[in-house]
């Protein structure tokens, strides 16, 4: 997660993912999180818990990942910052959009 949060790079920070979206009852399975980044650095969370039959599309929640997150992330291999969105009360509510590869585009001077 070096381009959305370089923190657990620096720092050695891990955090606690869980699954969300949808309910699992499968026994727990030991994985490791990582980010999109395919680096060394990019590891969220080595040797944790979640359900064993987790599969693509599935969306995992870092909750408390740092207020230092979205002034410290880049847009590493031209891929947009995340969104920033509060959760309360089961009710989410969008604080910053997800940067899209225009907003990246548009600051480009150019050639």
């Amino acid at each position: 997660m070096r381009g959305d949060n370089p923190r657990p790079d620096l720092y050695g920070v891990r955090y606690a993912p869980r699954l969300t979206g949808r309910p699992s009852t499968a026994a727990p399975a030991r994985v490791t999180v990582v980010g999109r980044h395919c680096e060394a650095g990019d590891v969220l969370a080595a040797d944790v818990e979640l359900p064993a039959d987790l599969r693509p599309g599935d969306l995992i929640a870092v909750p408390v990942a740092g207020a230092c997150r979205l002034s410290m992330a880049s847009a590493h291999h031209l891929v947009g910052r995340p969104p920033v969105a509060a959760v309360h009360d089961g009710t989410a509510r969008l604080l910053v959009r997800r940067e899209s590869f225009e907003d990246l585009r548009v600051r480009d001077a150019g050639l």
